[in-house]
């Protein structure tokens, strides 16, 4: 089954102004096969394939002679030689034509470079992650997520019901394409995880990385994935992993830049300099993070202790997704904690407004979880919008004056 992708408007807006688009995103989120059912009328090609791949990298003038755009150009950052041709097609079509040229990859560090170096503002930029919960429910509701009252209105009209077992399975499942398209069960979580993490391994950071230690490579994984929701900390990972925090730093950037992890950094200005401006760390699958942490039922998760890490994962997960849906990648997003431990897990930006997030997986929720609100307009002197508690409560109720309970479905 194919779930519509809510950033396919986006792809059409961009390839109507821009002659080459450029999606980005990790393995198998979907990319190539949203392109394919969006334009199933143009040519198609993988550099995956390595015959296809050696001729692109040993004859890339005849490349597009055999391969006539408009084409989908899978994994283009494994033949960096493409570039500088599809430049130099762009700049000698007199009539501009737009979207011809369709490039994906999975490791965007690579590709961005090459893009940078040879595309610089002939190419629109995407970024893609996995389904998200609005997709899955084929809901048509996209708009970036903001706890204003008119938009959690606006969401409400969607009357998605509540279904706890759902959730919990979902968050378990995590939302690679393959695992919601048929029926699977819990071997086959596991079967695609392994094979996933495994190809992950051989084909995107091999390519970027010269590992030597896969072993310890391995363990810097699984140690990311168990400080999901939490500040980030360089030389606890490196003491896991037994590397030094240059080489941590430098293998973090490529899950960063790959679309596996996120890095939420805190709201900070000068007039408060008690702030924290350290990251906040984000495992933007949910479900690849339990594989790696052993959780492999739904109620190890639950029951299991980093079930609120894991939790709170997934909704900025969630709302990242809702922003890269709309062809927003500068997102407004950030966290509050200052050394008084006040901490708000989410701010959201909008005209100048700061709007407080909390995230709990309580389904009775109080005032007392989000009394550090306060500390938006007291700790960084900004006007505050309407605040969100969001938890596994089962409908929308105002909490305070300013504050919503939001169920985290109706994100």
């Amino acid at each position: 089954m194919y779930y519509k992708r809510h950033i396919e408007p986006v792809i059409e807006r961009i390839s109507k102004r821009k002659t080459v688009l450029v999606i980005t995103g990790a393995r198998q989120v979907g990319k190539t096969t949203m392109l394919k059912e969006m334009y199933s009328d143009i040519n198609y090609t993988s550099l995956d394939r390595p015959l296809i791949r050696d001729s692109a990298k040993e004859n890339p003038s005849l490349f597009f002679e055999e391969n006539n755009p408009p084409i989908i150009v899978d994994e283009i950052q494994k033949a960096a030689e493409l570039f500088e041709y599809i430049k130099d097609i762009v700049d000698m079509d007199r009539d501009k034509k737009k979207g011809q040229f369709y490039l994906t990859g999975s490791q965007s560090m690579k590709l961005m470079k090459n893009v940078s170096e040879s595309l610089a503002g002939r190419a629109g930029v995407v970024k893609m992650l996995g389904l998200s919960a609005r997709e899955l429910s084929q809901t048509t509701y996209r708009k970036p997520f903001i706890p204003t009252f008119e938009s959690i209105t606006h969401r409400a009209e969607s009357k998605e019901k509540f279904d706890y077992q759902q959730i919990i399975t979902n968050i378990h499942k995590g939302f690679f394409p393959e695992l919601h398209e048929t029926k699977s069960d819990l071997h086959d979580w596991g079967d695609y995880y392994s094979s996933y993490f495994q190809t992950y391994i051989e084909k995107d950071i091999k390519d970027v990385l010269n590992i030597r230690d896969e072993t310890a490579f391995i363990k810097f994984v699984k140690a990311v994935a168990s400080l999901t929701g939490r500040m980030l900390n360089l030389n606890t990972i490196a003491e896991i992993c037994g590397k030094d925090v240059k080489t941590v730093k430098a293998w973090l950037s490529v899950l960063e830049s790959g679309g596996l992890v996120y890095l939420l950094e805190p709201y900070y200005n000068n007039l408060n300099k008690r702030l924290i401006k350290t990251p906040k760390l984000y495992f933007l699958d949910t479900g690849l993070a339990c594989w790696l942490l052993g959780w492999n039922t739904p109620q190890q998760l639950v029951n299991g202790a980093m079930w609120g890490h894991i939790f709170e994962s997934y909704v900025v997960a969630e709302i990242i997704k809702s922003y890269f849906n709309d062809g927003i990648t500068n997102l407004p997003l950030y966290y509050y904690r200052d050394n008084d431990k006040n901490e708000i897990d989410l701010l959201i930006e909008d005209g100048g407004i700061i709007y407080p997030v909390e995230i709990k997986t309580t389904s009775d929720p109080n005032k007392s979880m989000v009394s550090a609100f306060c500390c938006v307009e007291k700790g960084l002197g900004k006007k505050t919008g309407t605040g969100a508690l969001i938890c596994m409560a089962k409908e929308k109720l105002p909490l305070t004056e300013s504050v919503w309970t939001l169920p985290v479905h109706s994100i």
